[in-house]
């Protein structure tokens, strides 16, 4: 599932297209019928964690500005950028195609004689004028091209990925939505104190979280309190804290807890920022066989009894697991 920095992202490849009405509709979506969206006017665009959230309506209407979608040292950056950035697609594929045949069986809708309007799993006439969507394992959003096959499937086909939902836009250009989860709410569900990547979020907050007597690598993957965190992030803060995945937050001192939460918060905007940059992030343990000192990665699942197991990477010698008699003793010297 993409994390925090790459729905970010999707937000800003998004927004170019808001106060734009949708011309033409495509997808293979069954829960949401694509031909729903003609003529709907995209009219805000807002991220929290590892969703993403699109208003419409079906009339034109001043739009309200969305939460802010960048720490404040990219907002700049992010200004400068400009229409180019309608270009860039981003997903599991890099290559490239502009027309529709790369997804044959994704059926389109016009706005000409016999167009399928707005129905019942629309917004129209309701408050839910919010699409939510929340993304798989390999969820994307590609922005005037759409998604190309990068090698066989396993019964040797070469066949390009499906989009889920194509949007077509008055001012020319589309988006295409790859394996994501859609549904309708009456508002975004936004908490800016547990995103990782905005500039409300709390650090106390998350640092009472870590400090449960519960495996931190647990903890930081609970979206109440680091929402946006994904593996990828949790394995890079806790190598960079020296920290073991399985060490009970409440075993750790209020310095530790606070350099993982620097850790989380630095590698996720570097992480961003380097989206921007087309620079691709550079990991030390996740996915390595070994870390940065040369020494032997360890590749476990965990996670909470009866819950989600989650691979781990981690280094035993740079992230040593303390015993709850260590500590003791650590205190009493």
């Amino acid at each position: 599932m993409p994390e925090g920095p790459s729905v970010r992202k999707f937000h800003h490849l998004v927004r170019p297209f808001v106060g734009q009405q949708v011309v033409q509709t495509g997808g293979s979506s069954k829960k949401l019928s694509p031909a729903s969206f003609q003529s709907l006017w995209l009219q805000d665009t807002q991220v929290h964690g590892k969703k993403l959230f699109l208003r419409f309506d079906p009339d034109e209407e001043t739009r309200f500005p969305g939460n802010n979608p960048l720490p404040e040292p990219l907002q700049k950056r992010e200004q400068k950028e400009g229409a180019g950035d309608q270009k860039q697609t981003l997903g599991p594929d890099s290559q490239k195609v502009s027309d529709q045949s790369a997804w044959p069986l994704a059926r389109v809708h016009s706005g000409d004689n016999g167009s399928e309007r707005l129905g019942a799993d629309g917004p129209a006439g309701s408050a839910e004028r919010w699409l939510q969507i929340s993304f798989g394992l390999f969820g994307s959003i590609w922005v005037n091209e759409f998604s190309r096959a990068k090698k066989a499937n396993k019964r040797g086909d070469w066949r390009d990925p499906i989009p889920r939902l194509v949007l077509h836009f008055g001012g020319g250009g589309f988006l295409a939505f790859y394996s994501c989860q859609m549904s309708w709410s009456s508002s975004p569900v936004i908490k800016p104190t547990s995103d990782i990547l905005s500039a409300k979020f709390h650090r106390g907050q998350a640092l009472e979280a870590l400090g449960q007597a519960q495996p931190v690598c647990y903890t930081l993957l609970d979206q109440r309190y680091f929402s946006g965190l994904g593996n990828i992030i949790k394995n890079e803060a806790l190598y960079r804290a020296g920290i073991h995945p399985l060490s009970l937050g409440s075993l750790l001192s209020p310095r530790q807890l606070g350099i993982l939460v620097d850790h989380v918060v630095e590698f996720s905007a570097d992480w961003l920022q380097g989206k921007f940059q087309g620079r691709q992030q550079h990991t030390q343990v996740y996915q390595k066989d070994q870390c940065p000192a040369g020494h032997q990665v360890v590749k476990e699942a965990f996670g909470p009894p009866g819950g989600f197991q989650r691979l781990t990477w981690w280094c035993p010698q740079c992230q040593p697991r303390v015993s709850p008699d260590e500590v003791e003793q650590v205190q009493l010297s």
